[in-house]
């Protein structure tokens, strides 16, 4: 049962991989960016959900992620790309960097305390040391 499931998630990972490219292929064509962080950030979480794990590559698209949504002025696809760097950091033995990514966007809220996304993030900060 166990190797089924492994088998099932690396194909769903793969086909999300694939779907992901072809909607950034589509930005690119139409330059219609509204999403473009947000798929940034799910093909870094893919690149770590398949069979072989890319954590390099994965870094690359949480990056791409945080710098897309900083130049357009998005902090909720920030704080999303923020998290799952800081995730993949926290694995990694990097836990004050984690730290420091996720609580530099954090702070720039001033309301939707309770989101969800907020909620992880100052779950995930608890977790962390505080800056070295």
């Amino acid at each position: 049962m166990q190797r089924l499931r492994s088998r099932q998630s690396t194909g769903d990972a793969e086909a999300g991989l694939g779907t992901v490219g072809e909607a950034l292929s589509r930005v690119q064509t139409h330059g219609e960016r509204i999403f473009e962080a947000e798929l940034h950030r799910l093909n870094g979480e893919l690149l770590l959900s398949g069979a072989v794990a890319d954590p390099a590559g994965a870094e690359a698209c949480f990056r791409r992620a945080l710098e897309v949504a900083r130049a357009q002025d998005v902090r909720a696809w920030e704080l999303r790309a923020a998290v799952s760097l800081a995730r993949l950091w926290q694995r990694q033995g990097r836990a004050h960097d984690a730290h420091r990514v996720v609580a530099g966007v954090a702070t720039c809220f001033t309301e939707g305390f309770d989101t969800p996304d907020l909620g992880a993030a100052r779950k995930l900060l608890e977790q962390l040391p505080g800056p070295a």
